[in-house]
């Protein structure tokens, strides 16, 4: 799901027009952007939290050179799904768009 669908089906729920919901939706991406640029966790009953993880400097390896180079430490957003969010995932009437195996296009 793109932000735009996302905005669409949201608009759909609480009748606001597009625009509208385009500005609550962006709030709240800001919002939780924010909150973890200041290094705050960010938790969503029900559907998970937003965390920053520290990874650690490390060698790494130019792929197309091979050569060894210094890959610096830094900060990484984290999202760990709740527990509604996992046990709806992994439901039985789960379907994922896209994995048709039978589809030979």
């Amino acid at each position: 799901m793109t932000k735009a669908e996302l905005v669409e089906r949201v608009a759909g729920k609480i009748n606001l027009t597009k625009k509208q919901t385009e500005v609550i939706v962006n709030t709240v991406f800001q919002s939780i952007t924010e909150s973890l640029s200041e290094g705050k966790k960010v938790e969503l009953r029900g559907f998970g939290s937003f965390r920053i993880r520290n990874r650690n400097a490390r060698k790494g390896r130019n792929p197309k050179s091979g050569e060894k180079v210094d890959v610096p430490a830094k900060r990484v957003p984290f999202f760990k799904a709740g527990k509604e969010l996992r046990e709806l995932v992994d439901g039985e009437d789960f379907e994922i768009v896209g994995d048709d195996e039978d589809d030979e296009d």
